[in-house]
């Protein structure tokens, strides 16, 4: 599998949108695919007990592991046949990158057809961090985006996306103590305390967020990346067993991905990234604004608060001279306070540097002025952790280094 060469896809011309994803040949069929009843009935397709389904339930979900050797509770001459039916491996691991002290670490996969995806694990003091992929690629063509520039593969499967999570759960069980990063500003992750809740520590032992921060806009793979939601919240060793507090899903704007979200009823935490609080710059800055506007989106997210009660993260990359006003910070907090109080957080983003960009981050002064502006309107404000940005692992600098 890792000899297959890497599919290159046309890079979009510039505000292209593809909101359809190329068919390409469909990635094997896993487990983690199916809720605990699709699993039992697939063992006995396959001519096995349904019991089984339940035991590789749980040392994938519970255990973390593929390894048909450390199945012992399975017979010993069907152990290597159960594993490659129903946990065929999905992401071959490419490289893996530190960065932070060894505190954060982009993995490379390449799936099987050859397509590259990456995630970046982060453990801070209270917590750890997975920002997970959802597509190969992205076709929102947001053009200060690396992923975004590159264009859309395809979707990823619900399993592929899991497989992120099981693997960084792994990775740390396998790695012992990290050095652990400081928090300086709001790290990824953080949005689950926002209603003063902090969520269970990981002691360092396994992921206790994953934000759907990674490659891809997970709400135009709407069907995959629910499935992989309710596989992370099942409880052990139907699932993970993660809270869904410390699950967040960032979109660019995908008004009718967010109402579907809505009616889910899991109540995981949902970032808009803006960019930009009006119409006419955000047209440029994130080209789905040209069919859903800012108001639009916005009116979405709040949506989301009113039947969730979940306090909604507005991300926001500054940009010099671009997006980084003082009186587009006014605007937004305008916007913002106009549909109440109470339901809204936002992380102003330093802007990652991205191979070949023309736009850079905006000054400290000015990204200063910015959140006191916010704050002045009265909504928490928080510049986000550019963890991982030396590896070309922080916002929207996935894909830079590997496409």
């Amino acid at each position: 599998m890792t000899d297959l060469p890497t599919p290159s896809t046309a890079r979009p011309a510039p505000g292209q949108l593809t909101m359809t994803a190329p068919r390409r040949g469909k990635p094997p069929r896993h487990l983690a695919d199916l809720d605990l009843a699709g699993r039992v009935e697939w063992a006995k397709e396959l001519g096995l007990p349904g019991f089984r389904a339940k035991q590789l339930s749980t040392h994938y979900f519970a255990h973390h592991t593929d390894d048909p050797e450390q199945m012992t509770d399975l017979p010993k001459a069907a152990r290597d046949e159960l594993a490659a039916a129903m946990l065929p491996r999905l992401l071959a691991p490419v490289r893996t990158i530190t960065a932070d002290r060894g505190a954060t670490l982009k993995s490379v996969w390449r799936l099987h057809d050859g397509a590259l995806v990456e995630s970046v694990l982060m453990r801070y003091p209270r917590r750890a961090t997975i920002c997970i992929s959802s597509q190969a690629g992205c076709g929102m063509n947001c053009p200060f985006c690396a992923t975004g520039q590159e264009g859309l593969t395809r979707n990823m499967s619900t399993a592929e996306i899991v497989d992120q999570v099981v693997a960084a759960n792994r990775l740390l069980a396998e790695a012992g103590d990290l050095p652990l990063g400081d928090e300086a500003g709001a790290a990824l992750g953080a949005e689950a305390d926002d209603e003063g809740e902090s969520l269970p520590s990981s002691s360092g032992r396994r992921v206790t967020n994953v934000v759907f921060m990674g490659m891809g806009e997970a709400l135009a793979n709407y069907k995959a990346a629910i499935g992989a939601i309710r596989r992370m919240v099942d409880p052990s060793p139907e699932g993970l067993g993660m809270s869904a507090r410390g699950i967040t899903m960032s979109s660019v704007g995908l008004v009718t991905g967010i109402d579907r979200l809505t009616e889910e009823g899991i109540p995981v935490t949902l970032a808009l990234s803006l960019h930009a609080p009006d119409d006419e710059l955000r047209d440029e800055l994130v080209p789905i604004n040209t069919r859903f506007k800012v108001d639009e989106a916005i009116d979405a997210a709040h949506r989301y608060y009113q039947r969730t009660g979940r306090r909604v993260s507005i991300e926001y990359a500054l940009i010099r001279d671009i997006n980084d006003q003082a009186w587009r910070a006014d605007l937004l907090g305008k916007k913002l306070t106009a549909r109440g109080k109470g339901w809204v957080h936002v992380n102003p983003i330093p802007l990652n540097p991205t191979p070949g960009s023309k736009w850079t981050a905006s000054r400290r002064g000015v990204e200063q002025q910015f959140v006191e502006r916010l704050r002045a309107h009265g909504i928490p404000t928080t510049v986000r952790d550019t963890r991982g940005s030396d590896i070309d692992g922080a916002c929207g600098q996935l894909a830079a280094a590997t496409a």
